[in-house]
């Protein structure tokens, strides 16, 4: 039986009918840019995050360059993430014209070590950028004191991290202004591209809302230059079916880690997600460390079990920051990770069947094969 990464047919399947009548809605009356379902999905998914302002926009990566921009964000300055991340984190950074300052990661976390960041900071440091990883939050108590102390900006890099809690509190509400990705993989996904940015703060929000729409709050009137990056309205209308699930569908994610944790303990060699106390993941990715990790997963896809690698190069070590002259050694935990982390099948509605093939499988290659992590 194969085991795919992720199932988005089976979650399309089981919403069909309201969301084929959500789509033909919007087609039927040909309301495909800032409409009803744009503004709905707006009032809703700030009201899920518990914040007062959600600015839907094209997508997560986006939500990071206009939080930034309307932070005032830009040359001369630097924020502070982590190496271990997708590059759109620092793609959003660089593009505003600022610099990028990496700290490594909590070896058990994977996520920004807050014992890192006073070191880093400098005269030009304005902003720390964390990224609840994988689902997993960051420790947002600590980089929060730090941000208090030192006057820094906070923006919260939720792509992975829909419905998260540290500490009771929802993530995306610490910080200054928080962004989302509604890719179609995520937690909380379009049917194509798509993000958001929320935030507690109205004049982040005016600025965000001027930037997304060329500058303009009435039509042909343009206050600022600002750019099109506005949240389509046809994924709204999916957003909107999908928005009423996610915490059901988070919960279902959670018990699949539990189920994958139990049953990984007897399997030597296999590092399974450490939790933060205090803290609520959403599993958006179940990774673990494995000894030999391409060698276990071409044994694992010869078994016709998918996973993933997020991520293999951390970004100080990738060819696009070569213009930083980092060497490997310099963020060590996140290069350590680099060749030893994989993310196993991890959706909703994943069977215990399926869980129990990808134990089974692990098993087999490990402790067969001798295999140790050092």
């Amino acid at each position: 039986m194969t085991v795919p990464f992720v199932d988005l047919k089976t979650q399309y399947q089981t919403l069909k009918p309201q969301m084929d009548r959500a789509i033909a809605s919007v087609l039927e009356r040909s309301a495909y840019v800032m409409a009803t379902e744009h503004s709905e999905f707006e009032r809703e998914f700030a009201s899920y995050i518990g914040v007062k302002q959600c600015l839907g926009v094209s997508t997560g990566t986006d939500a990071l360059e206009l939080a930034l921009r309307a932070c005032d964000i830009g040359p001369g300055d630097e924020v502070i993430t982590v190496p271990n991340t997708f590059i759109a984190t620092t793609e959003a950074i660089s593009v505003t014209g600022a610099a990028i300052r990496w700290v490594d990661v909590d070896p058990r976390t994977y996520n920004m070590n807050p014992d890192k960041i006073e070191a880093a900071i400098t005269p030009r440091t304005k902003a720390l950028l964390p990224v609840h990883l994988y689902g997993q939050p960051a420790d947002m108590g600590p980089i929060m004191g730090i941000a208090r102390r030192h006057g820094l900006r906070v923006i919260e890099d939720c792509a992975q991290a829909h419905g998260a809690k540290y500490q009771g509190q929802k993530a995306g509400t610490f910080g200054d202004v928080a962004c989302f990705s509604f890719y179609p993989g995520k937690n909380l996904g379009a049917y194509g591209d798509g993000g958001a940015v929320v935030t507690n703060d109205e004049a982040i929000a005016t600025r965000v809302r001027l930037l997304r729409n060329h500058g303009s709050r009435e039509k042909y009137i343009h206050e600022i230059e600002g750019y099109c990056r506005r949240l389509d309205n046809l994924q709204a209308a999916v957003l909107r079916v999908k928005l009423p699930y996610l915490d059901a569908w988070n919960a279902r994610r959670r018990d699949a880690a539990e189920r994958y944790n139990e049953r990984l303990a007897q399997v030597p060699g296999v590092v399974t997600p450490y939790v933060l106390p205090g803290t609520e993941p959403v599993y958006h990715l179940y990774v673990v460390q494995v000894p030999d990790r391409d060698q276990v997963r071409a044994a694992l896809q010869s078994e016709g079990i998918e996973t993933g690698i997020h991520y293999p190069v951390p970004l100080h070590q990738q060819p696009a920051y070569a213009r930083y002259g980092h060497t490997a050694q310099d963020f060590l935990v996140s290069t350590t990770l680099g060749p030893r982390i994989l993310s196993l099948p991890m959706f909703p509605e994943i069977s215990e069947s399926q869980i129990q093939q990808v134990v089974d499988a692990l098993h087999k290659v490990i402790v067969k094969a001798g295999m140790v992590l050092i």
